[in-house]
């Protein structure tokens, strides 16, 4: 799919409609005080480890792509809900 980098939508900070530029949201960094790392943890040593040692389940065919709108005018950005597509190409 392709899309423009720049894109004529409301702002809800200038609450008007303005031009916005458009970037793609890269993924953030998995951490490691989330509780499931700590229930993985607990569970590791000797025996079965439950719904860890399953084995994990393919990859779907699309993923989900979040995009960031930042505004022209007041420099504030803002999100949308993401969308599903298998491969987003951003064009001027």
């Amino acid at each position: 799919m392709k899309m423009p980098k720049h894109l004529r939508i409301h702002c809800p900070f200038c609450d008007k409609h303005t031009i916005h530029e458009v970037e793609k949201v890269k993924k953030g960094r998995p951490s490691s005080l989330s509780w499931i790392v700590g229930q993985k943890k607990r569970r590791s040593g000797i025996g079965n480890a439950g719904k860890f040692s399953k084995v994990p389940g393919g990859d779907k065919p699309t993923k989900k792509v979040f995009l960031r709108y930042k505004c022209t005018e007041c420099k504030k950005s803002h999100q949308r809900a993401g969308f599903r597509v298998s491969k987003l190409e951003l064009v001027e």
